[in-house]
């Protein structure tokens, strides 16, 4: 179906679009120091730092353009795959060094934020454009993956320390509700209740799979890191919570009922992704020998979780 677009939403995109180009300096500068400090931290001839060296040059050339030509459509996707380059960079080091307990979570953080940035320009931008438009699926499902990925990385490595789990749950429980969410969401992009691409299905399996919104092991990891996230909040965040409720040091501005809704939000949320993946890892990809041992460990927990 043709799009249509208003009069005046067509007379805006030249005034948003003049705004737009006012932050594309700041943005490319800060872009540009990030590599350079990436660069000096790791090896020069990193293949990502050098694909986001050469992007960068790209987009170098493209703000020289009349204003007329540096769209945020031609920008944008630019940007985000700079971007994407060198946290990718950045989140290898961050994982070779075991997540450092005096520095990582304020990285990962500063990494969620930064690849935050491409959608916030999109609404800064004021174009009424959405993210998935200026960016495409592809881009945009890799912004999610990444920062969900990440946050599952590094809750999965901390959650193995005593002390670090004790003093601050309340990080956890906030980087696994925000990892489960991006994950969600990158997988409801291509989801049959989503659907954006017209394909011809050569048989029975691809076209479940395709159903399902699976197009690639990483979908698959996705539903596997959401299955996993929601299980250590239940067993790690909600565990800790109860013990705090019983010495009475339980948050007074606590809803009475905040704890049952968060366990049914994970247990819920989990259980639903566990089971597909289960269930497309013994039906149509049987015989690509995915892993069942632990999703079906952990849809046991779920199961039998006293609510």
């Amino acid at each position: 179906m043709a799009s249509h677009v208003t009069v005046e939403a067509e007379a805006a995109f030249p005034m948003a679009e003049a705004g737009f180009a006012a932050r594309l300096h700041p943005r490319l500068s800060g872009l540009k120091e990030r590599l350079s400090r990436c660069s000096r931290d790791g090896e020069a001839s990193d293949t990502f730092l050098t694909q986001a060296a050469a992007t960068l040059e790209r987009l170098a050339d493209l703000c020289k353009e009349p204003g007329a030509n540096c769209t945020l459509s031609r920008f944008l996707p630019l940007y985000t795959q700079a971007l994407l380059d060198i946290t990718y960079f950045e989140e290898n080091q961050l994982v070779n060094e075991d997540f450092p307990e005096e520095s990582s979570l304020g990285k990962v953080e500063e990494l969620i934020n930064a690849l935050s940035e491409p959608e916030r320009l999109v609404i800064e931008s004021s174009t009424s454009q959405e993210p998935l438009t200026v960016l495409g699926m592809e881009l945009l499902e890799c912004l999610y993956w990444r920062r969900g990925a990440l946050l599952y990385m590094f809750c999965h490595t901390v959650k193995e320390r005593k002390e670090w789990l004790e003093e601050k749950t309340d990080s956890l429980k906030k980087f696994l509700y925000s990892g489960v969410h991006y994950l969600v969401k990158m997988l409801g992009f291509r989801s049959s209740d989503n659907p954006n691409e017209g394909f011809l299905y050569e048989d029975a399996n691809t076209a479940r799979l395709v159903c399902e919104g699976i197009f690639s092991d990483i979908h698959l990891l996705a539903m596997m890191y959401c299955g996993e996230m929601c299980y250590w909040g239940l067993k790690y965040c909600e565990k800790e919570k109860e013990q705090r409720q019983n010495t009475g040091a339980e948050s007074s501005d606590d809803p009475p009922d905040s704890l049952h809704s968060q366990v049914l939000d994970f247990r819920e949320t989990g259980e639903k992704m566990v089971q597909k993946y289960i269930t497309v890892c013994e039906g149509p990809l049987k015989s690509h020998n995915w892993d069942t041992k632990n999703a079906k460990r952990i849809l046991d927990f779920f199961q039998h979780l006293a609510i």
